[in-house]
């Protein structure tokens, strides 16, 4: 839909089954397998969809390996089960990748070894590769720049990797398709009551700030990181004080050149110097070394790195890459924040840990609140949400959820004909809609690291994009990729944007965005 046709969509008189707060992966899942199952349901994002946490992750789909050491192997087993059931569902977009464990002892072949093949036990039939335990020559064979001096041999292991934003674009428009309405750049003014419970909200467009009322039976705060504020809100009108309930963690990523682990296979560092986990992985053409963790207190949009957290990551890089990357190699430098769940004590409130992963509450005004998790798991997150509706009598119990078989838009298109996700940016990023873009003006008319002025007149047409910065970090990866060539970009990606929309497409705030994930912090501040 065009913008002023979601408008009006808003303003036409009507009361839904779900309005959800927050278009991120949980806010997303939830609308989709709400619609999926025949409801009624509304989503509104303040900003642009997963232009927070979710697009920022390690583009990792994945068990959770370090969970078996602190035995929680039924959240490693859910996790597993959910991976096959993502790469199912939208092949395109979500792929096996091989990940190398270097040893460089002798006990940690066999020992992280013995650990990998019970996680390929608990994957089950949904494995997607039977775990190898490596000599010194094949482990450097498939990690060729890894460093030699005093490699032992190696673990092989399977996960998954993905493209978060563009997987959260398949499940809005997945959603939409089925009857869901969504509306990003529309923020949630306040929460309306009725006899103390919630009983809908106000939202306003922030582009033309136009309010808008939307009456629900059920109201989902999705926000990730931020659903605290609401929370806040919520305690004020009935109340009773709602305790924080989520403490951010920051996670930083660098991306530099493939030449520094050419190739299709994935490095795992099982513990670093400071015990956490170090990734290099193979995405769109370049690598991403990540991640750290690190508390915040403050929840920016655009949260800053440390400098200790660059310097981490480049040294455990040095450790493991004969060559170690530098600063000046670093081509861009990102940061979500995780929405780590505080163990919520009797505050009055009815709450229910549904996993160590993520949380769903419900206040005493009946406003239901879900957080934590990860990416892999969203679509589980998702139909736990609707059973806790239907557990408070928010909603009525309708038919079993259905998107364990539901594929995404694009996603009609067999696994084998899919471009690896390590592949440079192109149109095998929109599956089986490659020939619709393919079609638009300037399909042959590229302006630079793999984008096509038809693929930013598609980005405005289909999917929801309004400004520079939603085509050049979320639509197409290149802000994640290239912060420099992503700024190079942002005129002539706007004046089309402009031709599309007439709106403003927010160059020189883009530009303002880009200049930040080029800038790197001051060694250890």
């Amino acid at each position: 839909m065009q913008r002023q046709q979601l408008l009006a969509e808003l303003a036409r008189p009507k009361k839904y089954d779900l309005a959800i707060i927050g278009g991120g992966a949980t806010g997303l899942g939830v609308a989709l397998d709400a619609a999926a199952r025949g409801f009624s349901a509304v989503l509104i994002e303040s900003h642009d969809f997963a232009s927070g946490t979710s697009s920022r992750a390690t583009k990792m789909v994945h068990g959770g390996v370090r969970y078996l050491a602190q035995g929680n192997v039924s959240l490693v087993r859910e996790a597993l089960h959910e991976r096959g059931t993502l790469l199912r569902n939208a092949p395109h977009l979500a792929q096996p990748l091989p990940f190398v464990m270097p040893s460089y002892r002798l006990w940690e072949t066999p020992f992280y070894g013995a650990g990998l093949k019970l996680y390929d036990v608990l994957a089950g039939r949904a494995g997607l590769g039977s775990t190898e335990f490596l000599g010194r020559g094949e482990t450097l064979g498939l990690l060729p720049t890894l460093r030699p001096e005093g490699l032992k041999g190696g673990v092989k292991y399977w996960d998954g990797q993905f493209d978060d934003a563009r997987l959260a674009l398949a499940l809005a428009r997945t959603a939409a398709a089925r009857g869901a309405l969504l509306v990003n750049y529309c923020e949630a003014a306040g929460l309306v009551y009725e006899d103390g419970k919630v009983a809908g909200l106000r939202c306003r467009d922030r582009e033309s700030g136009r309010e808008f009322p939307l009456a629900a039976r059920c109201v989902i705060n999705a926000a990730g990181v931020w659903v605290d504020e609401l929370r806040r809100q919520d305690g004020e009108a009935t109340g009773r004080a709602a305790r924080p309930m989520v403490a951010p963690s920051q996670g930083v990523h660098l991306v530099v050149d493939r030449d520094f682990l050419p190739g299709d296979h994935a490095l795992m560092v099982p513990k670093t110097a400071d015990g956490r986990v170090l990734f290099g992985v193979p995405w769109l053409g370049k690598l991403i070394l990540g991640t750290t963790d690190t508390p915040r207190d403050d929840l920016a949009r655009e949260p800053t790195p440390f400098g200790h957290e660059l310097d981490f990551i480049l040294g455990e890089a040095g450790r493991y890459l004969r060559r170690a990357p530098r600063r000046e190699d670093v081509r861009s430098i990102w940061v979500g924040l995780r929405p780590l769940v505080k163990p919520q004590g009797d505050d009055g409130e009815d709450t229910k840990s549904l996993s160590r992963e993520h949380t769903v509450l419900v206040s005493r005004s009946g406003l239901v609140t879900v957080t934590g998790g990860k990416w892999t798991t969203y679509r589980a997150m998702a139909e736990d949400v609707l059973e806790r509706c239907f557990a408070e009598r928010l909603l009525d119990r309708a038919v079993a959820g259905v998107t364990a078989d539901l594929p995404l838009v694009g996603a009609d298109v067999a696994p084998a004909a899919c471009r690896p996700l390590s592949a440079p940016p192109g149109l095998h990023l929109y599956g089986s809609e490659a020939d619709e873009v393919a079609a638009l003006p300037g399909a042959r008319h590229e302006l630079g690291g793999g984008l096509s002025e038809a693929m930013v007149r598609f980005a405005a047409r289909r999917e929801y994009a309004r400004t520079v910065e939603d085509v050049l970090a979320r639509r197409q990866r290149l802000l994640f990729l290239d912060a420099g060539l992503a700024a190079s970009l942002a005129p002539a990606v706007g004046e089309l944007l402009r031709q599309e929309t007439g709106a403003d497409p927010q160059v020189q705030a883009f530009e303002r965005v880009a200049q930040a994930y080029q800038g790197l912090p001051n060694p250890g501040v």
